[in-house]
């Protein structure tokens, strides 16, 4: 009993130490636009739609596993902001949103996009592109921010980009 105990202490502890990317979830990949065609292909609604959300959202904490303006990590407010703003259903968790859509070169990124990063050996951070380089995510550091993909960090740990 005692070594079970210890077991799911030292579970508990290490699921901590890695990014949001290392949950998993067992639901098949699910989409379900509310978007007709033409929205779809409008990337001035698109964009305007993020930044819409980077306003509400500005500033709230990083908190691993959370949903909420109390703190949220980077693929809940992928998750969050695609249902909310987008009208689209996205998995919870950053490995399987990397699995969702169509990988695309980083020269072709678009408003809505999802760019991806390898944080670690078990672990991954993604975020939203709007425009010119820059992408909306939820930050360890900054909660909630817009990040440029050209800056030293987010440059030398990029490692795919999808469209949905």
């Amino acid at each position: 009993m005692k070594r079970d105990i210890s077991q799911f202490i030292i579970f508990i502890g290490i699921s901590f130490l890695i990014s949001c990317g290392s949950l998993q979830e067992r639901d098949s990949v699910r989409f379900k636009s509310n978007l007709d065609k033409s929205k779809q292909t409008d990337f001035n609604h698109i964009k305007k739609a993020l930044y819409s959300q980077f306003n509400d959202w500005q500033g709230v904490p990083y908190q691993r596993g959370g949903l909420s303006q109390n703190g949220i990590d980077c693929s809940g407010f992928v998750h969050l902001t695609f249902k909310s703003k987008l009208g689209l259903h996205l998995p919870r968790t950053s490995w399987m949103q990397a699995r969702s859509g169509n990988e695309i070169r980083k020269d072709d990124l678009r408003a809505g996009d999802l760019v991806f990063f390898k944080t670690g050996a078990a672990s991954s951070h993604v975020g939203i592109y709007l425009e010119k380089n820059k992408f909306l995510h939820a930050s360890q550091k900054k909660g909630v921010t817009i990040s440029r993909l050209d800056n030293i960090y987010w440059k030398s740990s990029y490692w795919k980009s999808i469209r949905i």
